[in-house]
C-alpha cells in the first residue's frame, strides 16, 4: 500500500518520461571476422525505457464514454498510456448491465494484457471473466476485486472529498438551503451523498439538504428536472454524482438566475459552465487507471486494492480557476483546515446513512 501510494503521488505531480535508447555501435570487425556475431533481433514489444507495450482495454458502465465524468476520466488514464508507454489502447461502451461480462471477455479473446471494468456494477461480471481468463490482468474502479493474482481494485475515500465540497456549500449557500443529485440510489452514492451532508452541517448546522436520484447515470433530462426541483424549493447549491445524468444538473444551474451554482463530481467539471460551476469534487480515476497499465507494461503488477484519499491525493477539490474569487478567503482557510484534519485523523466523515446519523460535526 505505501509502495503504491508514493507511486501515485509521484504520477500527480511528475510526468513520466521516456529515455530513448542509444545507438548500437557500428560493427568494427567486419562482416568475414570470425569475432563478428549476428545481430540480435529487437523484440517489437519492448519499450524504449524497459517493460512491454501492452493492450489495454476499457469497458464503460451505461453513462459511456462521453459523461464528462467518471468514465471520461478512466479514458484519460488509458489514453496517457498510450502517449507515454506506447500501449494500444481501445473502450466499449456498455448499453445496459447484460454487456458487461461480453464486452470483459471480448478484450480478454482478443489479447488484451489489461481490461478495465470501470464502475461498482461491474464486479460480478469481472470476478467471472477474471477466472476464466488468468493470464488476463483484470482492474475494477469503485467495486471490488475478487481474490486472484490477476485482479485488482482501485479504490478511492470519496467521503474525504465530499465532506469539502459539503463544508464549502455550506459556507457559500445564501438560502441556507442546498441540493443533492445522485445517479442510482447505491451504499457508493449513498456515501457521497452522507459525506456531503456531513460536510454541509459541519460549517452551516442552519442549512437544510434536498436529495433526489434520478435511478440512472446516463439521463442528463431527468438530473435537469431534478436539479430544476431542488432550486424551485430554494436551493441554491447542487452537487451532483450521478454521471453522465449530472451534465443536466449542471445546464439547468448554468441557465438559471445568477447566485447558484453546481458542484461538480469524479473529473474537473468547472469548465462546463465557467462561473456557475462552485468546484467539483475530483477523484483521480485516471491516475489510477495508468498506474496499473505501467505496472503490466513493467511487470510489476500486483494484485489486491488500492485505497486512495486526501493524504494520497487521490481525492479533492478542483482548483476553482473560475470561481475562487467569488468565494471569501475565511472560507477557504476553512475548508482548508478541516481538510488537515482529516489527513490527521481528527474527522471521519461518514460513508453511509447510518453513519450520519451518528455523525456529530467538529467544533
Amino acid at each position: 500500500m505505501t509502495r503504491r501510494c508514493v507511486f501515485f503521488v509521484g504520477m500527480a505531480l511528475l510526468p513520466l518520461s521516456l529515455v530513448s535508447g542509444g545507438c548500437p555501435s557500428p560493427d568494427t570487425t567486419g562482416p568475414s571476422s570470425p569475432l563478428a556475431s549476428p545481430a540480435a533481433t529487437p523484440d517489437p514489444n519492448a519499450l524504449p525505457s524497459g517493460g512491454k507495450k501492452i493492450k489495454a482495454g476499457l469497458v464503460t458502465d451505461v453513462g459511456g464514454i462521453d459523461d464528462k465524468s467518471f468514465n471520461a476520466s478512466a479514458w484519460e488514464g488509458l489514453k496517457k498510456a498510450e502517449s507515454q508507454l506506447q500501449a494500444e489502447i481501445k473502450f466499449t461502451e456498455s448499453k445496459s448491465n447484460a454487456d458487461y461480462l461480453n464486452n470483459l471477455t471480448r478484450f480478454a479473446d482478443n489479447g488484451y494484457d489489461v481490461v478495465f471494468a470501470v464502475g461498482f456494477l461491474m464486479q460480478d461480471a469481472m470476478k467471472s471473466a477474471a477466472a476464466r481468463y488468468p493470464n488476463v490482468k483484470f482492474a475494477i474502479v469503485d467495486g471490488n476485486a475478487p481474490d486472484l493474482p490477476n485482479a485488482i481494485s482501485a479504490k478511492f475515500r470519496e467521503e474525504e472529498g465530499c465532506f469539502l465540497v459539503g463544508a464549502l456549500a455550506g459556507l457559500v449557500t445564501k438560502k441556507n438551503v442546498v441540493g443533492f443529485v445522485g445517479g442510482m440510489e447505491m451504499p457508493l452514492i449513498e456515501k457521497f451523498e452522507a459525506a456531503y451532508v456531513a460536510g454541509v452541517k459541519t460549517t452551516n448546522p442552519k442549512a437544510s439538504v434536498k436529495v433526489g436520484y434520478a435511478g440512472r447515470f446516463d439521463d442528463p433530462q431527468k438530473g435537469r428536472e431534478l436539479a430544476l426541483s431542488q432550486m424551485e424549493a430554494g436551493a441554491d447549491i447542487i452537487f451532483h454524482a450521478s454521471g453522465k445524468t449530472g451534465l443536466g444538473v449542471i445546464k439547468a444551474v448554468q441557465s438559471s438566475p445568477e447566485g447558484n451554482f453546481a458542484i461538480g463530481v469524479d473529473r474537473d467539471q468547472d469548465g462546463e459552465a465557467p462561473g456557475r460551476v462552485l468546484t467539483s469534487m475530483v477523484k483521480r480515476v485516471d491516475v489510477a487507471v495508468y498506474d496499473v497499465c505501467q505496472e503490466t507494461a513493467e511487470g510489476s503488477f500486483q494484485a489486491g486494492t488500492i485505497e486512495l484519499g486526501l493524504k494520497e491525493g487521490g481525492v479533492g477539490l478542483s482548483p476553482m480557476t473560475h470561481t475562487r474569487d467569488r468565494v471569501p478567503k475565511t472560507a477557504m482557510d476553512r475548508v482548508d483546515a478541516l481538510k488537515q484534519a482529516i489527513i490527521d485523523g481528527k474527522i471521519k466523515p461518514p460513508k453511509s446513512r447510518k453513519e450520519l446519523a451518528t455523525f456529530k460535526p467538529p467544533v
